[in-house]
């Protein structure tokens, strides 16, 4: 069987940065992280595309988006409550997939989330699925009747890995035959490549996005605005000019985002582009992410600030997953 989810990785990330030596090397940092880095991705990889890697400043290793990629001898310490299934997905998993497609996650009411591929095109430190199984999977026909089966989702989220690392013609055949199941009205896409390898965002994608009857809303991840360039800020133009929805769902991270001001322009550059402020995350805890959380109470303080100081529609939701939870609890 090919493994579509290696092609389409090895294809977006054909010139990706691999090793924290060269990552350390083309940003001027000191060859001493490297060193760290490589024995903290021994299990979880470093993956940096170039599209994103020129956006971290030089020879800063504080920087907000060097800190998303590089791993940290912090992420082999332990920490009590972290754990490599923090949201208790194996417990909501609800059947295999199809050939190159992985398990269907039953977690709320009306919707359920396909997880489509393990490949991404970076690796963010702090991923919440940075554990998960995905190549244990049994191969089967049997996915798209079980969504068929259940009439009271009315929609499906494509997940991952990155949905959108899968050619453009497995997701056509993913879409059309989600499309076919008559109690189904929305796609929902969550995605980083529209910020990672904004050249993603091509007039076919568009085309296969909009060319069927269910209702199209791309989830993108921008955790500070330095990730937007204007490469991204042309994405996200396209995808909204087309009909496509666009909402961002942002993870507080120590070290990234946790000031206000930081926030506040997030939020407001969002808003320019056309993309709403729907979730700000409190951090998953999954193993190894430890080092990036912030507490509660200082996630509360942040929504009140943007509450003072932004209109409401740009103020996005404080919200944490719990295992077992109906819905996301709102913490602000």
């Amino acid at each position: 069987m090919v493994d579509f989810a290696l092609m389409a990785s090895v294809t977006l990330n054909a010139d990706a940065v691999r090793s924290p030596a060269e990552l350390c090397r083309l940003l001027g940092l000191d060859p001493a992280l490297a060193a760290a880095a490589d024995r903290a991705a021994d299990g979880f990889p470093l993956l940096v595309p170039r599209t994103y890697l020129a956006r971290i400043r030089p020879g800063d290793p504080a920087d907000p988006l060097l800190r998303q990629v590089l791993p940290q001898a912090a992420e082999l310490a332990p920490a009590p409550g972290f754990g490599p299934d923090p949201l208790g997905e194996a417990k909501t998993a609800c059947g295999p997939g199809l050939p190159h497609l992985l398990p269907l996650l039953q977690k709320y009411q009306g919707r359920i989330l396909m997880v489509t591929t393990g490949a991404c095109a970076v690796h963010c430190r702090y991923c919440f699925r940075r554990h998960f199984p995905y190549r244990d999977a049994l191969p089967t026909p049997d996915i798209l009747k079980r969504i068929a089966a259940d009439p009271s989702n009315h929609e499906v989220i494509l997940s991952g890995g990155d949905p959108l690392t899968l050619p453009d013609a497995e997701l056509a055949e993913v879409i059309g035959r989600l499309a076919e199941i008559p109690h189904l009205r929305r796609l929902r896409v969550h995605t980083r490549l529209p910020v990672m390898i904004p050249q993603r965002i091509t007039d076919d994608l568009l085309a296969l996005l909009r060319g069927n009857r269910l209702s199209p809303i791309m989830v993108v991840q921008v955790n500070h605005p330095a990730e937007i360039d204007p490469a991204v800020a042309e994405a996200f133009g396209r995808l909204v000019d087309a009909g496509v929805p666009l909402l961002n769902q942002a993870v507080l991270l120590r070290g990234v985002n946790d000031r206000a001001d930081v926030l506040a322009e997030l939020c407001e550059r969002l808003v320019d582009l056309r993309v709403m402020p729907y979730y700000l995350h409190q951090l998953d805890p999954v193993a190894g992410a430890a080092h990036f959380e912030v507490p509660i109470e200082t996630g509360r303080a942040l929504i009140a600030a943007l509450r003072a100081r932004l209109p409401g529609y740009a103020v996005p939701r404080y919200v944490r997953e719990t295992r077992g939870g109906t819905s996301k609890e709102v913490l602000a």
